[in-house]
């Protein structure tokens, strides 16, 4: 809220009042264009065909100092994929916050889901090379403790990966969620993989899907990285292979949070 009211001030001071208002008239239309765009589009988004090849995907979450319902949201957003072939892993970065704990205790004893907990605090690249080295899938893709996956997102990456064995890592569209969940905003439709244009920004970003040998073999995260850790693993990936693929579907939802990088 503090963030919108400076950029509204900003706004003001520039452009005026008949600026601000022609703004947010247009933003008001986006949204709701957007809004079209959801119902049009995503009315099949629990269908699906069987598939003949159908790979074990785990999904792996660093966590650290999450609200309660955020990271249930998390969760629960794996646990609803319409793709069943799957496995979740919580890897817990020795958070502070107790009610962390408390989640990851209630999911335990689910059969497709490993709860990690951490001797040390290892921040983001170590924390996420800790679930890799655990995961048993055949392909990782990595998850946000604050974001949520679209029902179809699994099952999006295994279908395309039915048209293309031979894929090392996918990729998928994405939009935002406002904090409280209420809203889908800022949807962002990405190009197909160009390597050049990836040399100048980081694109692909979420949702990531890699083939797990490749992942290992490139070591995972590089600490050091923070904050770009993701950016310098695919550039690191792409000098293995060319071999990517990308879903032209929001799989994807980055929720906007004080503290998270989807507000920066």
């Amino acid at each position: 809220m503090e963030k919108e009211i400076k950029k509204t001030m900003t706004v003001l001071r520039r452009d005026g009042w008949t600026g601000l208002c022609e703004k947010v008239v247009r933003k008001i239309a986006q949204q709701r264009e957007y809004l079209r765009w959801i119902k049009r589009t995503e009315a099949d988004i629990f269908l699906t065909e069987e598939l003949a090849y159908t790979p074990l995907i785990s999904v792996v979450v660093p966590v650290y100092n999450i609200g309660k319902k955020l990271l249930q949201s998390c969760i629960e957003s794996v646990c609803s994929q319409t793709y069943d072939n799957w496995e979740l892993i919580l890897v817990d970065d020795c958070s502070v916050m107790k009610e962390v704990r408390q989640v990851l205790s209630a999911y335990r004893k689910h059969d497709k889901i490993k709860v990690i907990l951490r001797k040390e605090n290892g921040h983001i690249s170590r924390c996420t090379n800790t679930g890799i080295k655990n995961a048993s899938g055949e392909y990782v893709g990595l998850l946000d403790c604050d974001d949520l996956l679209a029902p179809n997102a699994l099952y999006e990456a295994a279908k395309l990966l039915n048209e293309h064995s031979d894929y090392d890592y996918i990729y998928s569209d994405e939009d935002h969620l406002t904090e409280n969940g209420g809203r889908r905003i800022l949807p962002f439709f990405k190009p197909d993989w160009s390597p050049d244009t990836f040399m100048s920004w980081m694109y692909t970003c979420h949702f990531s899907l890699f083939r797990s040998s490749l992942l290992k073999e490139l070591g995972g995260m590089r600490t050091g990285f923070e904050g770009a850790q993701d950016y310098d693993l695919v550039l690191r990936l792409m000098e293995k292979t060319d071999r990517i693929g990308h879903i032209p579907k929001i799989c994807y939802h980055w929720r906007d949070r004080k503290g998270s990088t989807s507000l920066n």
